[in-house]
C-alpha cells in the first residue's frame, strides 16, 4: 500500500484502516453530510437530490458541513449510489421519501444495453468536487463510495427499494447467466466510480451493499461475492483503503471481508467483538452504534459509546461509526456528543 500524502499522515482514520496503532479513537458516520443538519437543509432548499449531486460547489460545501460541525476523523463525498447509473444515462431519479425509482426496470438481457461503462467523462462534477474538496480538506481524509452489485441490482429489477426483493430474488435463482452478466456489468460501473474518485484525491472508499443482507451465505458467496470482489479489485493498485459494509449481514461478514477490503463495516445486529471474530485477524473493522441510541437519554448513549469503544479494543483496527446511517431527524448535537466522548477515550496498549 502506498504511503499517504503528508497532510494525511497522521491521520488516526487511516492509521486504524491499516490495522496500525493511534493516538486516540477515530470516528466517522454514515450519512453525517445529510439531512440532519439545519445548515444542509437551508442550503438545499429547492434543490434535488441528484441535481445537488452534480454541482461540485454544492457538493464541497455540504461533505465539508459535518467536518466543520463535529470535528470527525474523515468525510465522506455526498452523492448517492445511484449517480453513476444517472450519468450513464439509466432513466432514474431520487423521489423524497421513496428512494431511487427506475423507469423501466431491467429484466431481460437486452436491458444490459442501458448500462454502458462509466468513464471519468460522465461524471466530471465528481471529479472537480473531490479536488476542491481535498483542498479544503487538509489533513482530513475523503472517502469515496459506491454501491455494491447487488444493491444497484435491486434497484434495476425492482424499480425502486424493496422490502423483500422477490423480483430480485427470481432473476437471480430462474435466469443466474442474465443475473451474473448484470452484476458483472454493474461490477465494472461500480468499479470505475470507485477509480475516478480514488483518482481525484479521496484518501479511502467504501462499497456499499446495502440490501445484500436479504440473501443466505451460500447465495452470497456464489451469486454475489466475486462482482462485489470485482469492484473493489478496481483500485486495489492506488493503495487506498477500502471498506465494505452492508445492513443485515451478520451471517455474511467473513465473506464480505474475503472479497477484498481492508476494512469490513459492521451494523448494530452483531457485537462488535463477536463481528470481529467472524471477519479474522487480517481486517479492520468499522461500526457500530446503533442509531436508535441517539434519541435515548444521554448517560445511557455514553454508557453504549464507551462499550463500542471497549469492544473495538479487541478488533485489529477500530473505527467508530454507526451501524447504519445517521436518521434524518437525529439531534446535532447528540452526534457531537458520541464524536467528544470517542475522542476522549483513552487509547489503551492494544489501540
Amino acid at each position: 500500500m502506498t504511503s499517504p500524502a503528508p497532510l494525511l499522515s497522521d491521520s488516526t482514520f487511516l492509521a486504524a484502516c491499516r490495522r496500525e496503532p493511534v493516538t486516540r479513537h477515530p470516528v466517522w458516520f454514515m450519512r453525517q453530510a445529510g439531512r440532519s443538519l439545519p445548515e444542509y437543509r437551508a442550503l438545499r432548499e429547492g434543490i434535488s437530490m441528484l441535481d445537488s449531486c452534480a454541482r461540485p460547489d454544492l457538493v464541497t460545501e455540504i461533505t465539508l458541513q459535518p467536518v466543520r460541525r463535529y470535528g470527525v476523523d474523515a468525510a465522506i463525498l455526498y452523492s448517492d449510489i445511484v449517480v453513476p447509473l444517472k450519468a450513464i444515462g439509466v432513466d432514474l431519479d431520487i423521489v423524497p421519501g421513496v428512494g431511487p425509482v427506475v423507469a423501466q426496470p431491467f429484466s431481460s438481457m437486452g436491458d444490459l444495453d442501458r448500462l454502458p461503462d462509466l468513464t471519468v467523462a460522465d461524471v466530471p462534477y465528481v471529479d472537480q468536487a473531490i479536488r476542491q474538496l481535498v483542498a479544503e480538506l487538509g489533513s482530513t481524509p475523503l472517502i469515496g463510495f459506491a454501491g455494491a452489485p447487488y444493491t444497484l441490482a435491486s434497484y434495476l429489477i425492482e424499480g425502486g427499494p424493496s422490502k423483500n426483493h422477490e423480483r430480485t430474488k427470481a432473476l437471480m435463482y430462474g435466469d443466474p447467466v442474465l443475473w451474473h452478466a448484470l452484476l458483472d456489468r454493474l461490477a465494472g460501473i461500480a468499479g470505475a466510480f470507485l477509480r475516478v474518485q480514488a483518482q481525484a484525491g479521496a484518501s479511502a472508499v467504501q462499497l456499499f451493499d446495502s440490501w445484500v443482507g436479504a440473501l443466505p451465505l451460500a447465495d452470497y458467496r456464489a451469486l454475489v461475492a466475486p462482482h462485489s470482489a470485482r469492484a473493489l479489485a478496481a483500485v486495489a493498485d492506488l493503495g487506498v483503503p477500502r471498506i465494505h459494509f452492508g445492513v443485515g449481514t451478520g451471517e455474511l461478514l467473513a465473506a464480505m471481508g474475503e472479497a477484498g477490503a481492508e476494512v469490513v463495516g459492521v451494523d448494530f445486529r452483531v457485537p462488535l467483538d463477536v463481528a470481529s471474530a467472524r471477519i479474522g485477524p487480517a481486517r479492520a473493522v468499522q461500526g457500530n452504534l446503533d442509531p436508535a441510541l441517539l434519541f435515548a437519554p444521554t448517560e445511557v448513549l455514553e454508557q453504549r459509546v464507551l462499550a463500542t469503544v471497549e469492544a473495538g479494543r479487541a478488533t485489529p483496527g477500530h473505527i467508530f461509526n454507526l451501524g447504519h446511517g445517521v436518521p434524518p431527524n437525529a439531534d446535532p448535537g447528540a452526534l457531537q456528543r458520541v464524536v467528544d466522548l470517542v475522542h476522549s477515550a483513552e487509547v489503551g496498549a492494544g489501540d
